[in-house]
């Protein structure tokens, strides 16, 4: 499995269509920074991503200490860390979000149908999606993505092609359309993903950059196959065919830290998904991720999360 599929997996992606959103001028629709909705729209997520499909016309998006945004049909924008946000007819615009909005219905059908804005032309048909994931304790991911991304040009490709079936199965009522519904949600996110960085600057130095990089996309290659294993720096640059210290710059300047120590950090993210998703014991979920004594992995664990293990199952699910 490569290292952004392996990643996509870990962090528990739990995807979502919220709003179809039809709006008319002037209006202004401000979406709430993401920790503060997070368990109400997606129950047992830790972090929201926030991202809109604009379907028809044209609006403004606007981050703090960011420029505001011009977006026209075809453009996705993608918000990885949950930002708070404005989407509107006009820069500038500003109103409080309905924070009662912001919550899975209780009849659990999305997307809603929402219209907003004054009396007058229709100006911008848009749909917003929102997909949860771990970001605790280690997402590689995450951290290499900027507040805000946009793709453009994307409605008649397989990107609006999600968004459209989306919205075709949410009137059709069918069974298992919620189901539905998630998945295409998760993929499109992860297609949002690809492509951005199959646009990555040639001088972008992140963990995703690093998955084109010779030497370091065939380190983390390694790593993520057989987390496991008991690699050394030595063992994984006679792998990669280069030297140690060559080995060690390249990926600190790419991943922003030693090769080990992303190991390291990489296991507790696989060990907090197998104590979340299954019943193994801790000595058996240390085992999977390369830890031969119980003791030293719970004291790895506790380190990077600030819990033991037994206690991080527990306040995982009394989340959902």
């Amino acid at each position: 499995m490569d290292p952004l599929s392996d990643v996509l997996r870990a962090v528990r992606l739990t995807g979502a269509f919220f709003f179809d959103v039809q709006a008319t001028d002037p209006w202004v629709a401000e979406t709430p920074w993401g920790p503060s909705v997070v368990a109400a729209m997606l129950p047992g997520s830790e972090h929201l991503v926030s991202y809109h499909l604009i379907l028809e016309g044209t609006c403004w998006i606007r981050l703090d200490n960011e420029p505001d945004m011009q977006l026209v049909a075809g453009d996705i924008v993608v918000l990885p860390h949950g930002d708070g946000h404005v989407l509107s007819s006009a820069p500038g615009l500003r109103r409080a979000p309905e924070m009662q909005m912001y919550r899975m219905p209780k009849d659990g059908r999305v997307p809603v149908s929402i219209a907003v804005g004054g009396s007058g032309t229709a100006s911008a048909h848009f749909v917003c999606g929102f997909v949860g994931c771990d970001a605790r304790p280690y997402n590689p991911m995450l951290a290499a993505l900027p507040r805000v991304f946009r793709l453009g040009d994307h409605l008649n490709g397989p990107l609006g092609a999600y968004f459209k079936f989306a919205l075709a199965e949410s009137r059709d009522s069918r069974l298992g359309g919620a189901g539905v519904l998630n998945r295409i949600s998760e993929l499109m996110f992860v297609d949002a993903i690809r492509r951005y960085l199959e646009n990555l600057p040639a001088d972008r130095n992140n963990w995703l950059s690093g998955l084109h990089d010779p030497f370091v996309g065939k380190a983390l290659t390694s790593l993520h196959g057989d987390p496991a294993r008991s690699w050394t720096l030595e063992s994984l640059a006679k792998h990669v065919a280069l030297s140690r210290s060559a080995l060690a710059e390249r990926f600190n300047q790419f991943v922003g830290q030693p090769p080990m120590q992303y190991l390291s950090s990489w296991r507790m993210q696989l060990a907090a998904n197998r104590l979340c998703s299954t019943t193994e014991g801790v000595a058996a979920v240390a085992s999977r991720v390369g830890y031969e004594s119980e003791a030293a992995f719970s004291r790895a664990f506790k380190k990077a999360v600030g819990v033991s293990p037994s206690q991080w199952r527990t306040r995982q699910r009394q989340s959902v």
